[in-house]
């Protein structure tokens, strides 16, 4: 049987899918990936699998939303992750948080190896993602069952390995969001409060639900300053609800950089910004003072995005962003800080 970890086995240090490391050794760090997953919602599994086999025809196509693809949304081949993350490491990156959690086919197995044999260090995630994709029998399940399992990912093995979650998250909820999920995101700080990890949430695709989410959180008791809200960049548009939103303490994360189309096929009523829009909404948050609440990533978890289907890939941020960042007058400490010391404080224990 696998050792349990205590909260003070871990507090202070880090913890990866192949053992507890110094928070510092973590260096550039994505906070938002998916390596190995299934987001395909439940009913597209029956489908054709479009998309497994992207070529220079279809990739703009799928891409767009032109054309149904379930087989974009399975990331599944270990020897494609360890090149994808091969070169993410040459690119700069020295460390993936990956939130395939419970709902999305998660393989800690294969990210121990993907790990392993590309010299990226990555981070799992646990808990469970949004209603949908749950076993619909647990309706009546309780927080308390919630809480126990995200626990035992964090201090013993999580998804049948031995292998130990180093985040909570993404927590799942939909806009508006369902008791189901209200019960696991309560679940999740209670987890938070015992294991002493943050929390990263997946938002409905509200502009107001992020702020209802921090507020249920701060409610149940969560410690807002290591809960990361992410997809701001595909929900929030106006100052207004990004400033109070930040005013809770909570992380502000945008991870969908490399999506530079306006068109955004989950929501056809937004005009999705691109990178450089992104930069300027960074720069607002540091010009009011939230430069230590700021996280970027791509939430790479559509085959179309790896190098190897003409995608940007795991690199494109320390490839492209920072160079562009640096462009427009973000300092090295700024750079330093969104890329490495906040993800380290994010995922040091305490």
């Amino acid at each position: 049987m696998t050792k349990r970890l205590t909260r003070d086995d871990l507090r202070g240090r880090a913890q990866t899918v192949n053992g507890v490391v110094a928070p510092e050794t973590l260096g550039a760090t994505l906070l938002h990936e998916h390596v190995l997953v299934d987001i395909r919602p439940p009913a597209w599994k029956k489908l054709e699998q479009v998309g497994s086999n992207i070529t220079l025809r279809n990739r703009f196509a799928i891409d767009y939303g032109e054309l149904i693809a379930p087989g974009n949304c399975v990331l599944a081949e270990a020897e494609i992750a360890i090149s994808e993350l091969s070169d993410l490491y040459t690119s700069g990156g020295r460390t993936v948080v990956e939130l395939s959690c419970g709902g999305l086919h998660p393989d800690p197995h294969g990210l121990q190896r993907v790990a392993r044999q590309s010299g990226v260090a990555i981070v799992m995630g646990c808990g469970y993602y949004v209603e949908e994709y749950l076993d619909p029998s647990w309706v009546t399940r309780s927080v308390d069952s919630f809480a126990r399992e995200i626990v035992d990912q964090v201090q013993v093995g999580a998804w049948g390995s031995s292998a130990r979650a180093g985040i909570i998250g993404e927590i799942g909820c939909q806009a508006p969001w369902t008791d189901l999920e209200k019960r696991v995101m309560a679940g999740a700080a209670v987890a938070q409060r015992e294991t002493g990890a943050a929390i990263s949430v997946h938002p409905g695709r509200d502009p107001d639900q992020p702020q209802e989410v921090a507020e249920f959180l701060r409610r149940e008791g969560a410690d807002l300053t290591r809960v990361i809200i992410s997809h701001i960049d595909r929900t929030i548009f106006d100052d207004e609800r990004l400033y109070r939103l930040a005013d809770t303490g909570v992380v502000i994360e945008l991870d969908l950089f490399g999506m530079e189309s306006s068109y955004y096929k989950l929501n056809e009523q937004i005009d999705m910004p691109n990178d450089a829009m992104r930069l300027q909404t960074l720069r607002k948050l540091i010009a009011r003072g939230h430069l230590h609440q700021i996280a970027i990533s791509h939430d790479i978890c559509f085959r179309s995005r790896l190098c190897c289907y003409g995608g940007h890939g795991y690199g494109h941020i320390f490839r492209n962003v920072v160079p562009l960042m640096r462009r427009r007058a973000f300092s090295e400490i700024e750079i330093e800080t969104i890329l490495v010391r906040t993800p380290a404080r994010l995922l040091t224990f305490v």
